[in-house]
């Protein structure tokens, strides 16, 4: 098992999707998926997810069900009122990204979980973003791309 891993949404959605004989389309992005000791999905990646499998509700139905299972290592995180302030100010620093609240609330579960590690397609943006009360940690994306969240605070 690896350390802990906050899911975005590309990344959740690469990761779950399947070719048409049932296996992995994006075989490392399901690595890194099984093989983290958790998987923190934040609320707003959730139903950011359901919008893009609304022509799939039966893959919608099998992931929330997963989720929301004991016995799986998936957390569903809900945006605390903090987290959502502290987006916008991802927002704000970083606004030539244009991050927006989805990935501004991944950002902010990481930092105020301590979680340095998210799957994603969006290297572009998670891989500038840094976080921490001086905006100076970096992490990593991915475990097969490049760091994101290892400087140290």
């Amino acid at each position: 098992m690896t350390a802990p891993i906050i899911a975005d949404t590309g990344g959740l959605l690469r990761a779950l999707a399947r070719t048409g004989d049932g296996g992995p389309s994006f075989p490392d992005y399901e690595t890194v998926l099984i093989s983290a000791s958790l998987v923190i999905v934040p609320g707003l990646v959730l139903a950011e997810v359901d919008y893009f499998l609304r022509e799939s509700r039966a893959a919608m139905r099998k992931l929330v069900a997963e989720l929301f299972d004991a016995r799986t290592r998936y957390e569903y995180e809900l945006p605390l009122a903090s987290d959502i302030v502290r987006a916008l100010e991802f927002d704000a620093k970083f606004r030539d990204l244009r991050i927006g609240l989805v990935d501004g609330t991944v950002a902010a579960v990481a930092e105020r979980r301590q979680v340095y590690r998210v799957l994603t397609t969006d290297r572009r943006d998670f891989g500038t973003i840094r976080i921490g009360p001086r905006f100076s940690r970096a992490g990593r994306v991915n475990d097969f791309e490049t760091t994101w969240f290892s400087n140290l605070l």
